[in-house]
């Protein structure tokens, strides 16, 4: 039978709402499994058990009427998010005794909604590599091989979500954050539409690039996430996309896009890059699925192309100017320094005209593409990548140019703001996960959750658990066997 882990995010809420589990048994459960694997994985900065404990019993406590759907169950937060009273390092030793004054609109929608922080999750350096492999925390390893790296810069939340530690969790994308640790990791990682999902209460618009959003091990657990996070927020920089009627959770189980036209490319978008074959044969599949479902799947050409990259690389070191003390200049690591270096010579008027580029090629983009309602196209270029790869020869610019080639599909979705979601439709020779990115129009998220689960229901579900999966007993006597059997 199965353990509280087993059971997906909305299952553990479930389960809390027939009086079959409490918060606090599940956060007892999950805490145990993060003091036993949280290092293993590298999966947490900080966690704060006390902190859990005590919001598990208010969840407890809280009236039945008004819950949501995600009431009780443990999550984690990046830690590239703003959290009042937690250690947040932004994934930098020189921010290792950052305590911030305030939460970010995403940690009080969640804190709202009944949901339990277990901590903070490891991130890249400021959130500026696609690995998260710093010094304030050990680096995020993939839970399927733990040789291979989680990603970045979301890389905790995939290894805690894909190790069993939480069943959800937050993260960011600025570039790809959440959808590359997804698909190397086996999850689903939602980048939802540009102004969906507030950034505040501090920092500016960062240009439209980053976002807030989900990860899970279905969609509709991803979904529900989204639903907690998607609140509108007086004084964002970017207009809402209006929500569906049921939901994005509603979206997610009625699985019921209607027939979409769905133009397929593999052709890497910033970087001229040859294609792992395992990339293209989940492309493949998922076309095969999503043909058999009655979509019209045709091949289009690729939205941009290497041309874009100069142009999004100067938004990236400017991006990377994130306020750092002086003194503390010295504490980043050579990426982290080279990036800033770069973004300090960029002048304002070269910066404004190269996201007036910017934009021209998304319009170009836009009509290359035009008639289609959804694009697929893989994650990554290659399925996997070692823990120290991108940084083994020591230098700065080789690192951030093989970053570039490994992951040249998802940030073209962070400039054009458009919904974007990476699938585990894949897997290696060797069983490891292989993502495929779909994505939509502008505003029609729920279009693309409602494809998302559809192509979820046809592939027989996602929810795999790698071998760690049963590395650790359970801690919760009366959980354990409750809810569904194991998959």
């Amino acid at each position: 039978m199965a353990e509280p882990h087993d059971l997906t995010a909305l299952e553990q809420a479930a389960a809390i709402a027939r009086g079959e589990l409490s918060s606090v048994e599940l956060v007892e459960h999950h805490l145990h499994r993060v003091d036993a694997l949280g290092d293993t994985v590298g999966a947490f900065v900080t966690v704060t058990p006390e902190q859990a404990r005590d919001a598990a019993r208010a969840a407890d406590a809280a009236p039945v009427d008004g819950r949501g759907p995600l009431h009780g169950i443990p999550t984690a937060i990046k830690d590239l998010t703003l959290t009042a009273g937690v250690r947040t390092t932004f994934g930098s030793a020189a921010f290792a005794d950052f305590v911030p004054p305030v939460d970010a609109d995403v940690v009080r929608f969640m804190r709202a909604a009944g949901m339990v922080s277990l901590g903070k999750t490891t991130t890249s350096e400021l959130g500026c590599s696609l690995y998260s492999e710093g010094l304030v925390a050990p680096p995020a390893r993939n839970p399927w091989d733990l040789a291979y790296t989680a990603g970045g810069s979301s890389g905790g939340a995939a290894a805690a979500v894909a190790a069993g530690l939480v069943p959800v969790a937050q993260g960011s994308d600025g570039g790809g954050s959440l959808r590359i640790p997804a698909a190397l990791c086996g999850l689903v990682g939602y980048k939802p539409s540009r102004g969906l999902v507030s950034g505040g209460p501090v920092g500016f618009g960062a240009f439209g690039l980053p976002t807030h959003g989900p990860m899970g091990r279905t969609v509709t657990d991803v979904a529900a996430l989204l639903d907690v996070l998607a609140q509108p927020v007086m004084g964002e920089p970017y207009l809402p996309p209006l929500p569906p009627p049921d939901g994005y959770l509603g979206a997610a189980r009625a699985a019921a896009p209607g027939r979409l036209r769905i133009g397929r490319f593999t052709t890497p978008m910033l970087a001229e890059e040859p294609v792992h074959p395992d990339c293209a044969a989940a492309v493949d599949r998922a076309a095969e699925l999503l043909s058999d479902a009655g979509h019209e799947v045709v091949d289009v050409p690729a939205p941009l192309g290497p041309a874009a990259w100069p142009l999004f690389e100067v938004v990236w070191y400017v991006l990377a100017l994130a306020p750092v003390p002086p003194e503390r200049e010295s504490q980043l690591l050579p990426l982290t320094r080279l990036l800033r270096s770069r973004g300090a010579e960029i002048s304002a008027g070269v910066l404004s005209a190269t996201l007036g580029e910017l934009q021209a090629q998304v319009r170009l983009g836009a009509r290359r593409t035009a008639g289609c309602d959804l694009l697929l196209c893989p994650t990554l270029a290659a399925p996997q990548a070692p823990v120290g790869w991108f940084t083994a020869d020591g230098d700065p610019a080789a690192d951030f140019d093989r970053q570039r080639r490994f992951s040249p599909y998802c940030a073209i979705f962070n400039v054009t703001g458009e919904p974007s979601v990476s699938l585990p439709v894949g897997v290696t020779g060797a069983g490891l996960p292989v993502g495929v990115l779909l994505t939509g129009r502008y505003g029609d998220d729920a279009r693309l959750i409602a494809t998302a689960a559809q192509l979820e229901n046809a592939s027989g579900g996602w929810d795999h658990h790698p071998a760690i999966w049963r590395a650790v007993d359970s801690a919760n006597v009366k959980g354990s066997g409750v809810g569904r059997s194991t998959p």
